[in-house]
């Protein structure tokens, strides 16, 4: 016989004490600001404020491809959101993005800003604004943005559910995370199944969703998120490796995960990024570590 549970729900919810973990002290049941500041604004064109999680590196990645394409109006400003320090929450934030999560973006190419929420809406306003990285026959475009929105909807499981249950949660429950977890394994068998019959996401292109689902899964397999890829044997997801390790190596994507990153070597976060020769100095902190180690 089971035995019964010691939390039995009220008719009613109400906050009455933060439920504990690493988030639990920015969590709240309520939207809107807790103070007053306004956002920075840079000289370029397009202005992100964010923080380089998964879902700020998808952001970065394609602004930093956009402008290896040539594309110059996709000159940016990246300022850094602390968001462990609630900076989320300040009202100029709040006007770019009311759901107070980053990214958000405003755009100031136009005779008026126009702000962006939401990182996948983010990649689609961009590839259409450049017309780039996103397919331009009608199936194609259907298949890119299948995948862009499977990515938007699938990764609540893989980071507020296993993530939240297995690497932050104050303590270790067996249920939610054998949930979680068997999910967050089909998922990777979703991705290894396509990959097995494509290059990239939408077959020989390189496009948004690719963008969108590297950083999250990726990252999973390189076992740079949630320290899980053992616990998911991440390892045996061939293909899905082999597209890990080929989008991993692009210059562009290592300048992308550099940006806004608070976390890891020095040498490889740039907390702020505002010209492309910021990156020539963290690649010489870089060289200099490395000379330092040898």
């Amino acid at each position: 016989m089971n035995e019964a549970s010691p939390y039995k729900p009220a008719k009613v919810w109400k906050w009455e004490k933060e439920n504990g973990g690493r988030f639990a002290a920015i969590n709240r049941p309520i939207a809107g600001p807790t103070h007053e500041k306004e956002l920075p604004v840079g000289r370029h064109p397009m202005q992100l404020y964010s923080l380089g999680t998964p879902n700020g590196v998808k952001v970065t990645i394609l602004l930093e491809e956009l402008l290896a394409r040539g594309f110059s109006g996709a000159e940016y400003d990246a300022w850094l959101i602390s968001i462990g320090n609630g900076e989320q929450f300040g009202s100029g934030f709040v006007k770019a993005n009311p759901n107070s999560k980053i990214p958000a973006l405003m755009d100031h190419s136009g005779e008026k800003p126009i702000r962006v929420f939401e990182s996948g809406a983010i990649l689609l306003h961009l590839a259409e604004k450049f017309g780039a990285f996103m397919p331009i026959d009608p199936a194609g475009r259907a298949e890119c943005l299948s995948w862009l929105f499977w990515q938007v909807g699938a990764t609540p499981f893989l980071g507020g559910g296993f993530g939240h249950f297995y690497a932050y949660a104050p303590e270790k429950f067996e249920y939610p995370i054998d949930r979680y977890a068997m999910e967050v394994k089909r998922q990777l068998d979703v991705l290894d199944r396509h990959l097995a019959d494509n290059k990239y996401m939408c077959g020989n292109d390189y496009t948004i969703a690719d963008m969108a689902i590297w950083p999250w899964y990726g990252a999973l397999v390189l076992n740079r998120v949630y320290e899980a890829a053992e616990f998911l044997d991440a390892g045996s997801y061939k293909n899905l490796g082999r597209w890990t390790q080929e989008i991993g190596e692009r210059e562009t994507v290592q300048r992308g995960r550099m940006v806004n990153r608070t976390s890891g070597l020095p040498e490889e976060q740039l907390r702020e990024r505002h010209d492309a020769s910021d990156f020539e100095t963290k690649t010489q902190d870089k060289l200099e570590a490395v000379s330092n180690k040898q």
